[in-house]
Parts: C-alpha cells; structure tokens; sequence
C-alpha cells in the first residue's frame, strides 16, 4: 500500500506556501516547500501549470498526493485554490474555516474574525511547547497571537509588516529609497542607507520585545515565544524575547489541523 501524501497550502496576501508531507508509520514529515508570490488575478489553470512546474523539478508526481489541506486569507483566491485541489486530487480540499475541528477553543468575542493563518500558527506553537505561548507572525502583516497554558487561543496584536511599512515610507518620503534589510555596524547610522536599516531591523525588534513584554504583563502564566515568517530569523537575532524560530510553523499547523479532521494515517 502506498504512504499517503498531503499538500498542504497556505495562502497569504504576499505570498503562497506550499508543502508536501510524505506519512511513515502514522508520523507526517515535511519533505518538499516551495514559497510563491500571490496573484489575485491568476486562473486555476494558470496556477494549476505552475504547480505542475514546481512538482516536476522534485519529481513529486500528481497522482501521489491523497490529500490537501487549504488555509486562505485572501477571500477571493479561495474559490481557485479549491477548484486547483479538485483539479489536482478530483477531491475537495479539506478548507481551514469555521466548522473544522481545531481543539483550541477560540476566546475572541467573534471567533469569525480570526484569521485561519493566525488559528494555525496558534494550534502548531502549543504543540511545539506544549504550554501557553506567543507565536509572531512576520508576514504581510506582523501578527501576535497568545495561546493560554489550558490550549486556548486567546487574541493577540496585529501590526504592519515590515514591508509594508518600508513601502509605505518610501511612498511618502521623496528622499528615501529602498534598502536591503541588513544589520547596519551600529545603531547610530552614518548614512541615510544605515539610518534606515537600523530603523527597521532594530526598530521592529525594539517592537517585538515590548509587546512581547506587554503581553506577558497581562497573561497569569509564563509564556514562550516563537517566531515564523520570512524575516523571523533576522529580527530574531535582535529580540531577547524570542526563543525559537520555526521557518514552516504554518506548514506544520496545517498537517496538524489535518491529522485532528481526518483519521491519522
């Protein structure tokens, strides 16, 4: 009998993440991830080709995939990642929204409102410690969510991406230009380049570890702190409050969201 294989897919506003989870002896591990750029515009077929692409240079075979699980944060691409599953698997994708069975109680005054990227990411940083703990997201959109020692999700905070910010300030700002997102020699800069990069890498950081403070204030527990999202690693260098980095912490949720929703294989 074959090993089954999952998909999982993650679709964010700036980027699409994809992985694929090969099942030895009941345990699911990440073997292939890919990382795309969202296109609101793109077809089903279009997206469909793609895949085809990224699967071929693995040697990952349609046919081998037995299940998809899909995870959307961007309302009207969800309709063409479901009909790419269907095209893929000639199956519905199991879909993370209301209804799904997560095992983490959702504590928001309207659960409707989280969203799933910020559930899944909830339900893999408690498994990973295994207590109450505060994953922050670096995406589009930098995001903190607490997880209660009991596995409740309990809310968070949400700010501008880094990107977006450092976008939103060359916008604005006729003088300044783009720059790469580095550790300048000192925090004092000496040039408009520096200046800028110590505003953003150590200014997001000075962000992370207040909050991260704040937060802590108001929980009745310890709790640890994971990072995940692109730039995770870089500003966690910078952090004192964060413990670990988990590059696929999304990924991993979603398998785990998976294996609660349909029997493990």
């Amino acid at each position: 009998m074959t090993s089954p294989v999952l998909l999982a897919v993650d679709v964010g506003n700036t980027n699409v993440t994809l992985g694929v989870f090969e099942y030895s002896g009941g345990k699911g591990e990440l073997v292939h991830h890919w990382r795309m750029a969202t296109h609101r515009e793109q077809t089903s077929d279009e997206v469909l080709v793609t895949l085809r692409g990224l699967f071929d240079l693995v040697g990952c075979k349609l046919e081998s995939f037995t299940d998809v699980i899909l995870s959307s944060v961007v309302p009207p691409l969800l309709p063409i990642w479901e009909r790419v599953c269907r095209k893929l698997l000639a199956r519905p994708p199991l879909i993370v929204g209301p209804g799904i069975r997560t095992g983490m109680p959702v504590r928001y005054e309207n659960p409707r409102e989280v969203g799933a990227d910020r559930i899944v990411n909830g339900v893999a940083a408690y498994e990973l410690v295994g207590g109450c703990v505060i994953a922050v997201d670096f995406g589009t959109a930098t995001t903190f969510d607490c997880v209660s020692g009991k596995g409740e999700y309990l809310g968070g905070a949400i700010f501008p991406g880094i990107h977006v910010s450092m976008e939103a300030l060359f916008d604005r700002a006729s003088m300044l230009h783009r720059v790469e997102i580095a550790r300048p020699k000192s925090v004092i800069g000496r040039t408009t380049t520096q200046s800028l990069q110590s505003g953003l890498l150590f200014g997001y950081a000075g962000l992370v570890d207040a909050m991260v403070a704040r937060i802590r204030a108001e929980l009745d527990e310890e709790a640890g702190v994971i990072a995940t999202g692109g730039l995770a690693q870089r500003i966690a260098r910078e952090t004192s409050s964060i413990e670990r980095v988990e590059p696929f912490l999304t990924l991993e949720g979603l398998r785990i969201l998976f294996e609660k929703n349909r029997s493990a294989p």
